[in-house]
């Protein structure tokens, strides 16, 4: 008979091991909840901390609020009625005021502020002038509106007439000033003509201490000019080209000198200003040698296409100044819109060298060329000189293109490109 056993009792480290993690599950446990409860005792602050913070932010903005106020309308009264020292120190709490938002610029300029800052620039005093054309700039600062305003006040009219008294700093402030007035020259009424503005940047332009940035400004302050019809006469007719040229030349400022140049060749006086200039083809045409400057040769170009087409007398003179050899290079390894421009202008020398017979299909001037009759033999043989002639230029001058652009090389497949090729195969 077997004698039963006692049940085996749990080994000591067991129950050690799984007493100490029921330990851990509750003091997890405990963690978390208190965690959980901080959190929203924390929002519970926070809601009712908000509407103090709220209040006092309220109370900081009215107070900020009503001591601009304050100033501004003092500043008001002291531009309108006060001596100059109280004038200057009005401006300069207008000024910096400005700096800080729109809306301020906006209420500042319907409380009259402008008219008597663009009569401070009429002033004789230099310091005086600075100040309120800082002024001016602060406040044209995002605002069309201001911007107009300066400009029917009469601020082209205020500009210093003794311009070799002015530094550079000065100099840079004017021109940063009529930059950013600028644009609203197009919907303002005033005559450019009777304006001091072409004189005066000129002036900044030619002289010797202006910086590249103040060169530029002014520059631009043309184009914007030159982009409205009746501003680009008047700017073709104050003798601005030939200067224009002169800047055309320069790197640093060719760019923007073509693209004003473009403006005014649009126009019947900016034609006749470049059509009897001296540097004209001769200028335009080395610049578009500049590979570069891809830019530059597109407004070259662009000039010269208009010139070109418009004037017979034009398109002679380009060919003895050699531009044919130019534009095929600028045609070859010019820009896509250079290569357009080029090819045009080389598909009106090619028309002109055929039989004028009755109007050529390029550009019309208006005049009909009459010839004197000719037998069918003389055309012939002539259709075969000027193929010959043709091709020999065309050997040549991508001959030489090859060697500037590649070095010494092979140019057979190119000789024989060109000799199985006919004047016919130009695009334009």
């Amino acid at each position: 008979m077997s004698v039963p056993q006692a049940p085996k009792r749990p080994d000591s480290l067991t129950t050690w091991f799984f007493s100490y993690t029921k330990l851990r599950f509750f003091s997890r446990m405990r963690q978390f909840l208190h965690l959980k409860a901080a959190k929203k005792h924390n929002k519970l602050l926070e809601k009712v901390e908000k509407p103090v913070d709220t209040d006092i932010h309220t109370e900081a903005n009215m107070r900020e609020e009503s001591d601009w106020v304050v100033i501004l309308q003092r500043s008001v009264k002291s531009l309108h009625f006060g001596s100059w020292e109280e004038k200057e120190v009005a401006a300069e709490e207008i000024k910096k005021l400005a700096k800080e938002d729109l809306p301020r610029r906006k209420t500042m300029a319907e409380l009259g502020v402008i008219p008597p800052l663009v009569a401070m620039v009429g002033s004789e005093v230099v310091a005086r002038q600075r100040l309120a054309v800082q002024t001016l700039i602060e406040l044209a600062n995002g605002s069309f509106t201001n911007k107009t305003l300066m400009v029917e006040a009469g601020i082209l009219s205020k500009l210093p007439e003794n311009k070799d008294v002015l530094g550079e700093p000065t100099m840079q402030e004017f021109a940063q000033l009529l930059l950013s007035i600028s644009s609203a020259f197009a919907n303002s009424q005033f005559s450019l003509s009777s304006s001091r503005i072409i004189p005066f940047v000129t002036h900044i332009l030619e002289s010797s201490s202006s910086t590249i940035q103040t060169k530029d400004s002014c520059l631009t302050t043309l184009y914007n000019l030159s982009s409205v019809l009746d501003n680009a006469t008047s700017l073709a007719t104050s003798g601005v080209v030939n200067f224009l040229l002169k800047l055309s030349i320069l790197e640093e400022t060719s760019e923007k000198a073509l693209a004003i140049l473009g403006n005014l060749t649009v126009t019947l006086a900016g034609e006749k200003a470049l059509e009897s200039d001296p540097m004209v083809p001769e200028r335009l045409i080395e610049i578009m040698t500049w590979e570069e400057r891809p830019k530059c040769q597109e407004l070259s170009a662009y000039v010269l296409m208009i010139l070109a087409h418009r004037s017979s007398l034009q398109r002679q003179k380009m060919a003895k100044a050699g531009i044919v050899p130019v534009l095929l290079e600028v045609a070859l390894l010019g820009s896509p819109l250079a290569q357009k421009r080029a090819l045009k202008i080389l598909q009106w020398f090619k028309n002109e060298r055929q039989m004028k017979m009755g109007p050529h299909s390029g550009p019309q001037d208006g005049r009909i060329t009459m010839g004197s009759p000719v037998n069918p033999r003389e055309v012939d043989e002539g259709k075969k000189l000027m193929k010959t002639i043709v091709k020999q230029s065309l050997y040549k001058n991508m001959e030489t293109i090859t060697r500037r652009a590649n070095g010494e090389g092979d140019s057979s497949k190119l000789k024989s490109l060109v000799i199985s090729s006919s004047s016919k195969s130009l695009p334009y």
